[in-house]
C-alpha cells in the first residue's frame, strides 16, 4: 500500500484560502445575476439577451454623474472585472515550489525580465554571426515596426503577470525591452514583443458620424456647425455636386484675400471632393479669416459622412475635425499690450534708486 504523500502547511493554507475565494465569488456572481435581472426588468428589456453593455447604458441613464474621474462614477460589472485573480498554486504537497524564480517574491516578473536578456544574448550572436558572412550593417526592414501600438501601463502589466509591482520594477522592464526592441535584427522576436503592446484604437472608431440625409429628389445632403472666435457657420454640403459653393448668397470672391479662400478651399483638396459635392454656407460674426475658419470647420464636419472611416481618420490627424481655440489675447493692465510692455525711461527716481 503506497503512503500518501504529507501535505504541507502552505499548501493547507493555500487550499483554505481557494476554498474561501471561490465561496466569495459564488455569492458575487449570483448577486450580480440577480441585480442584472432586476436592472432588465426595470429598463423593459429581456434578462435573457440583457448585456454588459445595456448594463452599462442603464446604469449611465439611471445614475447620471459629472464625475471627470470614471473609476469614481457608479458602475455595476461582473465580479470577475471587480475582484482581481488568484494565483494558482506555485509549491507542491511537500511545499517545493514549481518556479525556479518563487523565492524572488515576483517569479512571473523575473521570469519576463530573465526571457527578455536570454533573447537580446541570442540576437548578439545572431548578428555575430551575420557579420562573419559579410553582411556589416542588417537592412531596415529587420528591425521590428511598432506603429499604431503601444506599451502595457503598469496595470495592464500587473493584470497579466498577476503580480504587483513598484514603479521601479515597470521601469526596468521598460528598460529591458526597449534595448530588445533597438537590435538591428529585433523583428525576429516580433511576437514575443508584441505580447507586452496592445493596439492603440483610432479615435475615429469611437466617433459618432452622422448618416447621410437624403432630400426628395433622393440626393444625399449633410449639414453641421462650426466656429472659430466669434464666428458661427452652418454648412450643407450636398452630393452628385459641381463644385458650387455658396457664402451668404455669393459665390467664392466673398473672400477678398487669397488666403481665406485656400482655408475654405482645403477640405475639398484634401478629400478629393472638389468638384463632387455644392456648398453652401451661413455665415455670421467680425472678421474674414475667423469665417473662413468657421465654415473650413463646419464643412470638415459634413464631409465626414461622405467619406469611409480610413479618410476620417486622416481628416482627423491632419487637425480638419478639431475646432481652431485660439482667441487675440486680451491686453493686460500695467502693458502697452498682452505681451508688450511699457519702454523704460530714465528719470530723476531711476538716477536716485541707481545711487542707493
Amino acid at each position: 500500500m503506497s503512503k500518501k504523500p504529507k501535505m504541507s502547511k502552505a499548501m493547507k493554507v493555500y487550499l483554505q484560502r481557494a476554498h474561501e475565494y471561490d465561496e466569495f465569488m459564488k455569492v458575487q456572481t449570483h448577486e450580480y445575476e440577480v441585480g442584472k435581472r432586476h436592472l432588465a426588468n426595470m429598463m423593459g428589456e429581456d434578462p435573457e439577451t440583457f448585456t454588459q453593455e445595456d448594463v452599462d447604458r442603464a446604469i449611465e441613464y439611471l445614475m447620471p454623474s459629472g464625475i471627470y474621474d470614471l473609476k469614481a462614477r457608479p458602475l455595476f460589472k461582473h465580479p470577475t472585472k471587480i475582484f482581481p485573480k488568484k494565483k494558482d498554486a506555485e509549491f507542491d504537497y511537500s511545499g517545493r515550489p514549481f518556479h525556479f524564480m518563487f523565492y524572488t517574491g515576483r517569479p512571473n516578473f523575473y521570469e519576463v525580465l530573465h526571457e527578455i536578456t536570454w533573447k537580446v544574448l541570442c540576437l548578439n550572436e545572431y548578428e555575430d554571426k551575420m557579420i562573419s558572412t559579410g553582411v556589416l550593417k542588417a537592412d531596415e526592414n529587420e528591425k521590428v515596426n511598432l506603429g499604431g501600438t503601444q506599451w502595457y501601463t503598469k496595470s495592464e502589466l500587473e493584470e497579466l503577470l498577476i503580480e504587483k509591482l513598484l514603479d521601479r520594477d515597470y521601469d526596468l522592464f521598460l528598460n529591458c525591452i526597449n534595448r530588445l526592441v533597438s537590435h538591428p535584427y529585433s523583428r525576429r522576436e516580433k511576437d514575443f514583443i508584441l505580447k507586452y503592446r496592445k493596439k492603440l484604437k483610432a479615435l475615429t472608431e469611437t466617433m459618432e458620424i452622422p448618416p447621410l440625409k437624403y432630400d426628395e429628389n433622393g440626393v444625399a445632403f449633410m449639414d453641421a456647425a462650426g466656429r472659430r472666435k466669434h464666428c458661427n457657420a452652418v454648412v450643407t454640403v450636398r452630393g452628385k455636386g459641381t463644385g458650387k459653393i455658396t457664402i451668404n448668397g455669393q459665390n467664392l470672391s466673398y473672400f477678398d484675400r487669397i488666403q481665406d479662400r485656400e482655408q475654405l478651399m482645403f477640405p475639398l483638396h484634401f478629400t478629393g471632393m472638389l468638384h463632387k459635392v455644392d456648398v453652401k454656407a451661413e455665415v455670421s460674426g467680425v472678421g474674414t479669416s475667423a469665417q473662413s475658419g468657421a465654415i473650413r470647420h463646419a464643412m470638415s464636419l459634413a464631409l465626414r459622412s461622405f467619406l469611409t472611416t480610413d479618410e476620417v481618420e486622416r481628416m482627423r490627424l491632419a487637425g480638419l475635425l478639431t475646432r481652431d481655440i485660439r482667441r487675440k489675447e486680451r491686453k493686460k493692465p500695467g502693458q502697452e499690450g498682452a505681451r508688450r510692455k511699457y519702454t523704460w525711461k530714465k528719470t530723476l527716481i531711476s538716477f536716485f534708486l541707481i545711487g542707493l
